[in-house]
């Protein structure tokens, strides 16, 4: 039992589908990150589509864990 509610405050968020990547769009020293849009799957925001950074490779079709679903990235300027 503490196991389990363990593992459920380690990963708490709301759950979102990634939608779009912008590749063309990078950002970081070497262009690890990502500017994507995620469609939220659970809460009250369900169904909402935003803008948001992600780290390391991902694709679409992909689940990610956000920590909350009130912020939204902004556009990153390419020069």
């Amino acid at each position: 039992m503490a196991g389990e509610e363990e593992q459920r405050r380690q990963f708490s968020g709301f759950l979102a589908e990634i939608v779009s990547v912008n590749k063309r769009q990078k950002t970081g020293v070497s262009g690890e990150i990502y500017l994507v849009s995620a469609q939220i799957m659970e809460g009250n925001d369900k169904g909402r589509i935003i803008r948001r950074t992600v780290l390391g490779p991902i694709k679409v079709g992909d689940i990610i864990r956000l920590p909350d679903t009130s912020r939204e990235a902004r556009e990153i300027k390419v020069k």
